[in-house]
């Protein structure tokens, strides 16, 4: 593979618009994305969607010929107000109700059906279950998104829906790493600051995902909270001490590590995004997730070529990302096949039999 190629392998992106453009076009066939993350921006039913994705995965091999590898096609779909599923689907309950029934084999049938409405569309990729505990009421962005405030509650359930997701062939992304539960400010906006010590940690925000971990989770998102006491100068998408020393080194993670969106406030009002995006692969990032901006998604490919070329980034540490990012890919037999139609009405049946069986009438 060319260094050009090497480097798009590391970027997950968005996109605008309900199709493609030539932009579109550009991340594929000049930057050879990995990856692409869609939106409520960028579905307007059941219909579109399929053939957006399908557009997409033939696109990939129009471009890049028979070298194309598979894409990362990636979504938001946690249940509760996180879906960006077509309104055609009924929705699944938000993780605290899911909590406050806590029965593993709910959660884990919740891990399939997410799967199954994802992969009928051609996603291979779900950035869930939150692992997050919700132990501060003033936290802005998490809220029902968890499973709870207990501990055990959040580890179980947790994994056990990262588990039905797997069994579904979708690939299932722990978030938000080392945690977010503890949090007063929304990181999309502004960088949030938890004052807790490594040992703090350990005995509370990390037992989830070490537990994930142990249970053989694929990929984890970092997330940008700036931990003064491990790392006072990055945050943890940015930080080599919690993503290399912490997570690689303590938690023994051999997968995928993604940073959450860099077009989040939290870095973009704190750091130029190129030397956050530079930073955060020299700290130990596998892929970089870029979800807003052409622009951004451009100036973060260059910058990442441009510090190799440098001898800032080191090819080892390129090619270090690139083979768990491929051997995710195969793991998962990822293929730009496409899909001719998606069952909405026997989904929903199922789904709706599902809530039945596990939710008490209203």
């Amino acid at each position: 593979m060319s260094l050009e190629e090497k480097i798009g392998q590391l970027l997950l992106v968005g996109i605008e618009g309900t199709e493609v453009d030539e932009k579109t076009r550009d991340l594929l066939g000049k930057y050879h994305v990995g990856g692409f993350i869609l939106y409520e921006r960028n579905v307007k039913g059941a219909e579109q969607l399929l053939a957006l994705l399908n557009r997409l995965k033939a696109l990939n091999h129009m471009e890049n010929g028979e070298k194309a590898i598979p894409l990362f096609l990636s979504v938001d779909e946690e249940g509760g107000k996180i879906s960006r599923m077509p309104k055609e689907f009924t929705p699944l309950p938000a993780n605290r109700k899911i909590g406050m029934i806590n029965r593993v084999d709910f959660s884990y049938k919740i891990g399939r059906i997410i799967a199954k409405v994802l992969s009928s569309f051609g996603y291979n990729m779900d950035f869930a279950p939150v692992l997050d505990i919700n132990s501060n009421p003033k936290n802005p962005v998490i809220g029902d998104r968890s499973f709870g405030d207990q501990v055990k509650v959040v580890t179980t359930l947790g994994v056990k829906t990262m588990e039905g997701i797997q069994a579904g062939k979708v690939i299932p992304v722990v978030k938000h790493f080392p945690g977010h539960g503890d949090t007063s400010v929304d990181s999309h906006d502004e960088l949030p600051r938890v004052g807790k010590s490594l040992e703090e940690l350990k005995t509370f925000e990390l037992l989830p995902f070490k537990r994930a971990m142990e249970n053989k989770a694929d990929a984890v998102m970092v997330s940008h909270i700036l931990l003064p006491e491990i790392d006072p100068d990055y945050p943890s998408s940015m930080s080599k001490k919690v993503i290399f020393h912490l997570l690689r080194q303590a938690l023994h993670f051999e997968g995928v590590v993604i940073t959450d969106d860099m077009t989040m406030g939290a870095i973009v009002k704190n750091f130029p995004i190129e030397k956050a995006a530079v930073q955060a692969v020299l700290a130990g990032s596998d892929l970089i997730l870029v979800a807003h901006g052409h622009k951004e998604e451009v100036k973060v490919y260059e910058a990442l070529k441009k510090a190799v070329e440098a001898g800032i980034l080191s090819i080892e540490r390129v090619d270090e990302s690139l083979y768990r990012i491929l051997s995710l890919k195969e793991k998962y037999q990822l293929r730009d096949s496409p899909i001719s139609q998606v069952d909405v009405d026997g989904i929903n049946r199922e789904i709706q039999n599902l809530l039945k069986k596990y939710l008490p009438s209203p």
